[in-house]
């Protein structure tokens, strides 16, 4: 089947039970879901699309995620990977067909192997971040991915896609925190790259193939992740800003002031805190006078608590003198400091309280985001008056989430009528500097036809060619990415 095709063969009655029937004895009759079962693995973390599935298939091991990719190999039954659901771009839910099954891999949990001395981790691909967050803690090491649902996401999930965060700046995207992978081919075969090293020039990088695939070419089933020395102390401020401009000016100052100590460095415009308070009053509002724009400034010290102090204070003063900053709050207790970061990670959900909006995960050169910013709240206003623009994002690695929401009074399904029409306008400004339409979400189902439009025809073609050569009969999470 061609990779455009998209569709595979409904199973029959027969097929369909002698189907289940094997996927039942590889993994166990209870973790085969099907019928009102399936409910929960269905919808999409933003509740905009709900699909349809055969089946829920829930395996415990490597071996048994080989057996039943064979099991839907011989029977040409297509799979979605699914770890947290957590994705914002609808790649981990099936369509409405109802001829893929979904493949969780939520029980898939197990911290497999920690060496402190290598500095590594191995895990199943379902461990929640979160939880290897805090098994590297306990070795005295530092794994420093971090978002907003770390709490529910999974390793599988992040790698994936290629997750980002607010420490990117600093550690880099997921793929730099991963090693090596385990996978399951589409023909179910394990590859094992389990390899704690961090030099391996034997050949074509496949650990890097697979990363940010989105489950299209293979299932990742557990990861060799890279952990770091804990900080000594880490410090974050909110600084008040005039323009977007200022702040570009201010991430300059303070890479030069602190160095590989700046560990986070996140925009966030007035209307993001606006929201926050609105839907959130009982978190703190460290700056009641009201600005244009903020960053939140972390540093981190291997050496001490006052040392970060001295970078932090030395950035902020310096910012103040050359009139980059308006007004200051610096944390002096993990309590407050954390008070900070609660206000940034409530973005996004307060954007959910507030209603639908039209989500853009943009990547460009930090030089060109702040006229991005200020010529496409321009073109907005004039195609679309009176719309919301949420903007925030790691300022520090170029990547904004440039949401926009409806005019006040407009019910959310009219605005969101007007989805292409906004993404035209916000794409067209991204590919003017020479940005991407996808900085850590991925591409899904939501951003597949945008991708054909801004992808050369040399890229796409290399794309499909990868994917015809690993997954030819394209049961991988199909209609995703591609």
């Amino acid at each position: 089947m061609s990779i455009e095709g998209g569709r595979h063969a409904s199973l029959g009655a027969t097929a369909r039970a002698a189907f289940l029937a094997r996927c039942r004895a590889i993994a166990g009759d209870a973790q085969v879901l099907s019928g009102a079962d399936c409910a929960p693995y269905l919808t999409d973390w933003r509740g905009r699309f709900t699909g349809a599935a055969l089946a829920v298939l829930r395996p415990a091991t490597t071996d048994q995620v080989a057996a039943l990719v064979r099991a839907c190999g011989d029977a040409g039954v297509p799979m979605v990977p699914q770890g947290g659901r957590t994705g914002l771009v609808q790649g981990s839910v099936p369509d409405a067909s109802g001829d893929a099954v979904v493949l969780s891999l939520a029980r898939m949990q197990r911290i497999r192997q920690l060496d402190p001395v290598n500095r590594t981790m191995t895990v199943d691909a379902g461990c929640i971040l979160h939880d290897v967050q805090q098994a590297a803690a306990a070795s005295a090491c530092l794994f420093p991915l971090s978002l907003a649902a770390e709490g529910s996401c999974s390793i599988g999930g992040n790698l994936s896609t290629n997750a980002g965060g607010t420490a990117v700046l600093r550690y880099g995207n997921a793929r730099a925190l991963c090693l090596g992978l385990e996978v399951v081919t589409a023909q179910g075969d394990v590859w094992d790259g389990l390899r704690g090293l961090r030099k391996d020039n034997t050949g074509y990088d496949l650990r890097d193939l697979f990363i940010g695939a989105e489950g299209t070419l293979g299932i990742i089933t557990g990861a060799v992740l890279q952990l770091f020395p804990r900080p000594k102390a880490t410090l974050t401020a909110l600084v008040a800003l005039a323009s977007p401009s200022a702040a570009t000016t201010l991430l300059l100052l303070a890479q030069d002031s602190c160095g590989a100590s700046l560990t986070g460095f996140e925009l966030m415009s007035h209307y993001c805190l606006q929201l926050v308070q609105q839907q959130f009053p009982a978190l703190p509002r460290p700056i009641k006078q009201e600005h244009p724009y903020y960053v939140l400034l972390e540093v981190a010290s291997s050496e001490s608590e006052a040392h970060a102090a001295h970078l932090l204070e030395r950035t902020l003063a310096t910012a103040f003198e050359d009139g980059v900053a308006q007004d200051a709050v610096l944390s002096s207790t993990l309590a407050q400091a954390q008070g900070l970061w609660d206000i940034r990670e409530h973005i996004p959900l307060a954007q959910a309280r507030a209603g639908h909006n039209i989500k853009h995960d943009i990547a460009l050169p930090v030089s060109a985001i702040a006229g991005f910013i200020a010529r496409t709240d321009a073109a907005l206003a004039q195609h679309f008056a009176g719309c919301q623009v949420v903007c925030f994002g790691h300022l520090g690695d170029g990547n904004l989430h440039y949401n926009v929401a409806a005019p006040a009074g407009m019910h959310d399904a009219d605005f969101l009528a007007s989805q292409d029409a906004v993404n035209a306008v916000v794409y067209a400004s991204v590919a003017e500097d020479g940005g991407s339409i996808s900085a850590e979400h991925g591409i899904g189902a939501l951003k597949r036809d945008a991708l054909v439009r801004h992808k050369s025809a040399v890229e796409l073609a290399l794309m499909r060619s990868v994917k015809q050569a690993l997954d030819p009969r394209n049961l991988m999470n199909p209609g995703k990415v591609l």
